[in-house]
């Protein structure tokens, strides 16, 4: 089983930058594929980005397509989402989620929040006009 922790949400301006942190802990990381997902208020959970447990994939939604880099470091146990050209509509509660690396690529569910086992307590990013 793995813990996952967020860090590095906070307020910007519009046009901004932020870089968001998942650390993971009690699991081989390197087996997991990750996901972030955000969640507004008074609205689902979305995917946001995901990459594959070796790395070598990545998967954005539309909207954040060009803005947004999701990365990992196996030796650090991290997976990080740098953010920028930040817009108002970016404000939502951000969250890191694993599910099985070999799995995920058998379905390709990476955008399917249903498909995470393991989920962060979330960050919340918000994004000033």
């Amino acid at each position: 089983q793995v813990q996952l922790v967020e860090s590095g949400g906070g307020l910007v301006q519009a046009g901004g930058s932020l870089s968001l942190s998942c650390a993971a802990s009690g699991g081989t990381f390197e087996i997991y594929a990750l996901g972030w997902f955000r969640q507004a208020p008074g609205r689902e959970r979305d995917f946001v980005a995901a990459i594959s447990w070796t790395g070598s994939s990545t998967y954005y939604a539309d909207n954040v397509k060009g803005r947004f880099t999701v990365s990992r470091d196996n030796a650090k146990k991290t997976v990080t989402l740098q953010m920028n050209s930040l817009k108002p509509e970016d404000t939502a509660v951000y969250y890191c989620a694993a599910v099985m690396g070999h799995y995920a690529e058998s379905t390709g569910k990476y955008f399917d929040s249903y498909e995470y086992d393991y989920w962060g307590r979330g960050t919340q990013v918000t994004v000033s006009s």
